[in-house]
C-alpha cells in the first residue's frame, strides 16, 4: 500500500543575485514562475499536503502561495538561517502527518514529478544525485554498494572525494517521523552558523536507517540563482517542448525560433512557420496553420485554421475549422464560426463572427466605451467592408452587407445593405484652386 505524500518546497531566499524587483521563485519559465513548477510537480506526485516555506521579506510569495494553495500551505523562516532551519519551519504545519515527506526547491523549474517519484518508497532517508558534466562546487554523494555514505562539501573533501562526478541536487525524502526527530539533532556548528539539511544523512546513518541515493539528469535539477541562470533553463525548458512536439508530428522548419509557454497543446498535423510565440494557454488542434510572427495565447484554433503572419490571438479568441486570420489581426475573446475570414488590418474584440462571414481591412469592433465592455455578433455570411467601426452593442444579421468606411451603431438586419457615412461631394477643378493658393502662401511666407 502507498504510503501518503507531503511535500517541503523551499522558497524562503531572498535572490539578491537575480538583481530584480520581482522575488526569485516567481520569476518564469516557460510563462509559468519557477515556484508554479515546483508546486505542480509536487501536486503530480499526489501529494496530500503541500507546504512552502516563505521568508518575511518576500509578502508577494506569500501571497501567490495562498492564492494558489491556502493559507494553511504557508510556512515562515524568519530569520533564514539554513536549509535544515527551513525545513524545520514546516513541520507544524505537518503536524499530525503520516507518511513520506520530500523537500523539493521553488528554484528548480526543470524538475518534474517522474523525476522525483523515486526517492519514495524508502525505510530512511533518500536523496536525489546526479552525474555533472563540472562538479565543480557541488557537494559529492559518497556511495558505497547501495548506501549512500556521506555528502561531502566541495571545500571539505579530500582529493579522492573531489574526483567524483556525483553529486548532490538537494532534493531528500525521508518519512515525517524520522525526518523531523533527525533536524532535531542538527546543530549550526560551522563556518556559515547554519543549520544543513545534509547533516540529516550522517545522523540517519549513525542512527541505523538506511540512506540511498536516486539519480535525475543534471539539467532537471539545475537550480535558478541568477538572470543567466534563468536563461538558460528557459533554453531548456524549450528544447524539451520542441523535441516533444516535432516527435508528435508537428512540422517546424526552424524549431529553434518557436516559443512555448508551460500547457501549450499542439496537435500532429499542425504547421508553425518561424518565429512564432505562444502564451499560456493556446490550443491548436491538429492540421491548423499558425504562420510567422503570430501570438498566440488563451486561444483555441481548430484543425484547417490559419494564423497569421503578423496575427495576435488574445484570450477568449476561438477559431473554428477553416478560419483565416490574417497579418495584423488582433481577435480577443471573439468566436468565429467555419471559414469566417479577417484577412487583414482589424481588431475584433468581445463577439461573435458567423460562418462564412468576411471582415473586411481596417475593420474595428468598438468594444469599449470608457467604462464597460459590450458585444458585437455579426451573422453567418455577412460582409464587412473596409475601414468599418462596429459600435458595440450591434448585431449584424445573416448575410448583412457593410459598406465601406461606415460607423454602426444600430443592428442591421439580416441580407440588408447599410451605409453609415457622409454622402461624398467632388468640386470639379477645386484641386488646382487649391494648389495654388496654397503655394501662394507658401511663397509669401518666405518672403517671395
Amino acid at each position: 500500500m502507498t504510503r501518503a505524500r507531503a511535500a517541503i518546497i523551499l522558497a524562503a531566499g531572498q535572490g539578491t543575485r537575480m538583481k530584480s524587483p520581482l522575488p526569485k521563485v516567481l520569476h518564469p519559465v516557460g510563462q509559468r514562475a519557477m515556484l508554479d513548477h515546483a508546486i505542480d510537480a509536487a501536486q503530480g506526485l499526489g501529494c496530500e499536503r503541500i507546504v512552502v516555506v516563505v521568508g518575511n521579506h518576500s509578502p508577494q510569495v506569500r501571497a501567490h502561495v495562498e492564492t494558489r494553495l491556502g493559507a494553511g500551505a504557508v510556512a515562515v523562516q524568519d530569520p533564514p538561517l539554513g536549509t535544515g532551519h527551513a525545513v524545520r519551519a514546516a513541520e507544524q504545519a505537518l503536524a499530525g502527518f503520516d507518511g513520506d515527506v520530500v523537500v523539493t526547491y521553488g528554484d528548480v523549474p526543470l524538475l518534474k514529478a517522474a523525476d522525483i517519484e523515486p526517492v519514495f518508497g524508502g525505510a530512511g532517508v533518500t536523496v536525489i544525485g546526479f552525474q555533472a558534466r563540472d562538479p565543480g562546487a557541488y557537494g559529492r554523494l559518497v556511495i558505497e554498494g547501495e548506501t549512500l555514505v556521506a555528502i561531502t562539501e566541495a571545500k571539505e573533501a579530500s582529493p579522492e572525494v573531489l574526483a567524483l562526478t556525483a553529486c548532490n541536487s538537494g532534493v531528500m525524502a525521508a518519512p515525517a517521523d524520522l525526518l523531523f526527530p533527525l533536524l532535531a539533532q542538527v546543530t549550526n556548528d560551522n563556518a556559515k552558523g547554519e543549520y544543513y539539511l545534509t547533516d540529516v544523512v550522517e545522523l540517519a546513518r549513525k542512527a541505523g536507517h538506511p540512506t540511498r541515493a536516486v539519480f535525475a539528469d543534471e539539467d532537471a535539477v539545475m537550480g535558478v540563482n541568477a538572470q543567466a541562470e534563468l536563461a538558460q533553463a528557459e533554453a531548456l525548458f524549450q528544447k524539451v517542448q520542441r523535441e516533444t512536439f516535432l516527435a508528435a508530428g508537428v512540422t517546424m522548419s526552424a524549431p529553434d525560433t518557436v516559443h512555448f509557454a508551460w500547457d501549450t497543446q499542439v496537435g500532429g498535423g499542425t504547421v508553425i512557420e518561424p518565429f512564432v510565440v505562444f502564451g499560456p494557454g493556446a490550443v491548436i488542434e491538429g492540421g491548423a496553420r499558425i504562420r510567422s510572427f503570430s501570438h498566440i495565447e488563451g486561444a483555441r484554433v481548430a484543425s484547417g485554421a490559419e494564423v497569421g503572419p503578423y496575427a495576435r490571438l488574445r484570450p477568449g479568441a476561438d477559431l473554428a475549422e477553416g478560419v483565416k486570420v490574417g497579418n495584423f489581426v488582433e481577435v480577443k475573446n471573439v468566436t468565429m464560426d467555419k471559414g469566417a475570414k479577417a484577412n487583414h488590418l482589424a481588431y475584433l474584440g468581445d463577439g461573435a463572427v458567423g460562418a462564412g462571414a468576411n471582415i473586411g481591412a481596417g475593420t474595428i469592433f468598438c468594444n469599449y466605451d470608457g467604462f464597460n465592455k459590450a458585444r458585437t455578433h455579426v451573422g453567418a455570411g455577412a460582409f464587412v467592408g473596409s475601414n468599418s467601426s462596429l459600435v458595440a452593442p450591434v448585431t449584424l444579421g445573416d448575410g448583412a452587407l457593410i459598406a465601406s468606411g461606415s460607423v454602426i451603431t444600430e443592428d442591421v438586419p439580416a441580407d440588408a445593405l447599410a451605409f453609415g457615412r457622409a454622402r461624398q461631394t467632388v468640386k470639379p477643378g477645386a484641386a488646382a484652386v487649391f494648389r495654388d493658393k496654397a503655394a501662394a502662401r507658401k511663397r509669401a511666407a518666405k518672403g517671395v
